[in-house]
C-alpha cells in the first residue's frame, strides 16, 4: 500500500482542518478522475481554511494518481483484485480508523459500494459520496440490472448524502429511490484559465499527431463507449467535403470498432485517436470543433471544457448546459449548438462550419499556428457559472456541515442474493 507522496511533503495546515479522504474505483485518466485531481489542486492551493486531505484508490493509482502524489498529497492504493474482492474492505477500514478522518468522500460505484461500508466499520463521522456517472438505464457504463440498484439502495443509506454533479444525474438518483433529502447538487469545477487557448500548444500538439497546421480538425472527446456516438461521428466526418482531420481523444472497448468503421467509410487515414490524454488543453488548442453527439452524460465536462478553449461547440446531451434556466440559454447559444441525433444533420453542420473557417483569413500577429482560424471566441459567461472555486467552496462547507451519522457502524444487514450480483 502506497501511503505517502513520493515527493513532496503536505503544506501545513490550520489547526482544526476538515481531514478527508476520498476513495475512488481507481486514478487513470477519466472524467472524475480528473475533476478530484483539480479539486486537490485547488485545495492545496487556496490557503489553510481547505480540507486537509488524502486518497485511496480502491485498484491502482495510475497517471492521475501519479500527479496527484507528485503534487503533494497522499495517494493509498488498496489493491483489490477484482469487482468482488472482499479483502479491500478491512484494508480500506484500517486506513480509515488509522488516518482519524472526519470525512470520508467516495466517487464511482464501486468506490461507493466497498467505501461506505468501510467507512462505517471504521467509525469516520461523515460518508458523502459524489454520483458522477448514473446515465438513464446504466451506471458507468454498464446496464442498471435489479442488483445493482438493489446494492447502491443498500450502501447509499449507509452513508450521510450523495452529490448529484447536475439536477440531471439528481432526478435519475430521486427515481433510483434515494430520498430527496439525502441528494444536494453540486456540479464539476472547471478551471478555465487552464483552456485559454495557446497558437504554440495548437502546432505543438498537431505536431506531435502528423496534423498539418492549415487543416480543419473536428474533435471528439470522451471514453468510447456506444452511448457517445463516436460512430455517427464518425460517419458524418466521412460525408464532409475536402479533406478535414478527426481528432478523437479517449480510450475504452469501442475503440478497435471504431477504427474498423473508419476504414470501412474510407477516412482510417484522416483519423487520429489519441487515446487518453492528460493533455487536455493542448488537444482542445489543436481542434477547430468540439463534436459530442453523446446521448447519455450526467454533466457534459468535455464540452465546458471547449467552451472555455474558445471552441465552437455541436452536442447533443449536456446537463451542464440543458438544465441551465431558460434566462440564461442565450448565453452559451453562440458557442453550442445542439443537434439531434442525425448523421446527415451532424454532416452538413459540419461541413458548414469547415467552409466557414477557410473563409476567414487570419489576422496580422495571428502567426502561422493559428492553423487557419482567425483566434478564438469570447468564453461565454456560462462557464464561469461552474468554476472550480465556487464548486470547491461548496464542498468543503458540506464537508463541515453534514450531519455526522447517527447510527452505529456496524456491518450492514446481510443482503439478498440479486443485490450482491450488483458487484
Amino acid at each position: 500500500m502506497r501511503a505517502a507522496p513520493r515527493t513532496r511533503a503536505p503544506r501545513t495546515r490550520a489547526a482544526g482542518a476538515t481531514r478527508v479522504l476520498h476513495v475512488i474505483t481507481g486514478l487513470d485518466a477519466g472524467g472524475a478522475e480528473r475533476q478530484l485531481a483539480l479539486l486537490l489542486r485547488h485545495w492545496r492551493e487556496s490557503g489553510d481554511s481547505s480540507p486537509e486531505c488524502e486518497v485511496a484508490s480502491l485498484t491502482r493509482t495510475g497517471t492521475v494518481g501519479d500527479a496527484i502524489a507528485d503534487e503533494g498529497t497522499a495517494v493509498h492504493a488498496i489493491g483489490m483484485r477484482g469487482n468482488r474482492d472482499p479483502s479491500a474492505l478491512p484494508r480500506l477500514a484500517r486506513l480509515i480508523r488509522a488516518g482519524r478522518f472526519d470525512v470520508v468522500h467516495t466517487h464511482l460505484y464501486r468506490a461507493c459500494v466497498y467505501g461506505r461500508v468501510a467507512a462505517r466499520l471504521a467509525g469516520a463521522p461523515r460518508v458523502i459520496a459524489t454520483e458522477h456517472s448514473l446515465g438513464d438505464g446504466q451506471i458507468e457504463g454498464r446496464p442498471a440490472t435489479r442488483g445493482v440498484r438493489a446494492l447502491y439502495r443498500a450502501t447509499e443509506r449507509l452513508g450521510s448524502m450523495t452529490v448529484a454533479v447536475s439536477p440531471t444525474v439528481a432526478a435519475r438518483l430521486r427515481g433510483w429511490g434515494v430520498p430527496p433529502g439525502r441528494i444536494v447538487v453540486v456540479p464539476n469545477g472547471i478551471d478555465a484559465a487552464a483552456f485559454a487557448f495557446d497558437p504554440a500548444r495548437r502546432a505543438a500538439t498537431r505536431l506531435r499527431f502528423g496534423i498539418g497546421r492549415a487543416d480543419f480538425v473536428v474533435g471528439g472527446v470522451g471514453r468510447l463507449v456506444p452511448t457517445k456516438r463516436f460512430d455517427l461521428l464518425i460517419d458524418a466526418f466521412a460525408r464532409m467535403p475536402g479533406a478535414p482531420r478527426l481528432l478523437i481523444a479517449g480510450a475504452g472497448p469501442e475503440r478497435e470498432a471504431l477504427g474498423r468503421l473508419a476504414a470501412r467509410l474510407g477516412v482510417a487515414a484522416r483519423v487520429v485517436f489519441a487515446g487518453a490524454t492528460d493533455d487536455m488543453p493542448g488537444v482542445l488548442a489543436a481542434m477547430d470543433v468540439l463534436a459530442a453527439p453523446s446521448v447519455q452524460e450526467t454533466f457534459g465536462l468535455g464540452v465546458l471544457e471547449a467552451l472555455a478553449a474558445g471552441l465552437p461547440v455541436r452536442y447533443t446531451t449536456c446537463p451542464a448546459l440543458d438544465d441551465l434556466p431558460l434566462d440564461l440559454l442565450p448565453d452559451h447559444e453562440a458557442g453550442a449548438v445542439r443537434l439531434p441525433t442525425d448523421t446527415g444533420t451532424w454532416a452538413g453542420e459540419l461541413a458548414r462550419l469547415a467552409e466557414a473557417a477557410r473563409a476567414l483569413v487570419p489576422p496580422p500577429g495571428a502567426g502561422a499556428g493559428a492553423g487557419g482560424v482567425a483566434g478564438r471566441s469570447p468564453v461565454p459567461a456560462v462557464v464561469g457559472r461552474y468554476a472550480i472555486a465556487e464548486q470547491a467552496d461548496r464542498l468543503a462547507r458540506l464537508y463541515r456541515d453534514a450531519l455526522p451519522l447517527d447510527m452505529p457502524p456496524d456491518l450492514p444487514p446481510a443482503m439478498p442474493a440479486d443485490t450482491r450480483k450488483g458487484l
